[in-house]
């Protein structure tokens, strides 16, 4: 019986179109970081390597630990003040990012219909971000964090998507089964490959990503009315309150 929900963040509860989001991602960020002296394609080249190393990560670190060794490695002589400067960032300019996504109230009604029946929530967000990042995008999107059980950053999660040992973690620090866990994202090479652990999914097909060009019919799938249909149907949760 499903009794917790987890929900991907950009592209499902906050619309977007990723790689816009991505190329004006990296526009801000440099626009606060070359002004300290940074080379800004040696930056970006930096910043992607430790990316990849963090979706490559097996478990024996955390992906912080993965981004930052490998970011240093790439760009040794950085200082601790360009360093800092990442946590300005995301604490005054990434919110500028904003401007390129389109918030959907029908996210916000979504996140009421699960608490209204019991469910339990998690945010699965790709997990290669600061907290603040999460934080920033659930404010965008009009949610509140304190609906989420579980967020996922780059500072508690030691695998990325679509590995099975993402959704695996998730289940053990909730505590629950996979079995007991719906997962829902718009992607279909990350998001439901949760269904490999054994995980419900659905996929939100708003902001669809199919890089692989997947049969999207052997999932259940919709827009926000069948995702909430889809909860409605489902056994309400019991709680002690």
């Amino acid at each position: 019986m499903i009794g917790t929900i987890l929900f991907d963040l950009d592209g499902t509860l906050l619309p977007m179109d990723i790689d816009e989001f991505t190329a004006v991602y990296f526009e801000e960020l440099l626009r606060d970081l070359v002004p300290l002296g940074i080379d800004g394609e040696r930056l970006t080249a930096a910043v992607w390597r430790g990316t990849a190393a963090m979706f490559k990560n097996d478990g024996s670190r955390l992906n912080s630990e993965a981004f930052w060794e490998t970011f240093k490695l790439a760009y040794p002589d950085l200082g601790e003040d360009a360093l800092s400067a990442f946590d300005r960032f995301y604490a005054e300019g990434f919110d500028r990012i904003k401007r390129v996504t389109h918030p959907d109230p029908r996210a916000a009604q979504v996140m009421r219909e699960v608490a209204r029946r019991g469910f339990r929530a998690a945010l699965a967000t790709s997990p290669i971000f600061p907290p603040e990042a999460a934080r920033k995008r659930l404010a965008w999107a009009g949610l509140d964090p304190r609906d989420f059980e579980l967020i996922t950053s780059f500072e508690n999660s030691r695998y990325a998507k679509p590995s099975a040992g993402y959704y695996l973690d998730i289940a053990r620090t909730l505590g629950v089964a996979p079995e007991e866990c719906l997962m829902v994202g718009n992607n279909v090479q990350e998001d439901m490959a949760a269904r490999e652990v054994g995980m419900e999914v659905f996929l939100l097909t708003d902001c669809l990503l199919n890089p692989d060009g997947g049969d999207i019919t052997v999932y259940p799938h919709g827009s926000f009315p069948e995702l909430l249909d889809l909860i409605a149907s489902l056994p309400k949760r019991e709680t002690d309150n």
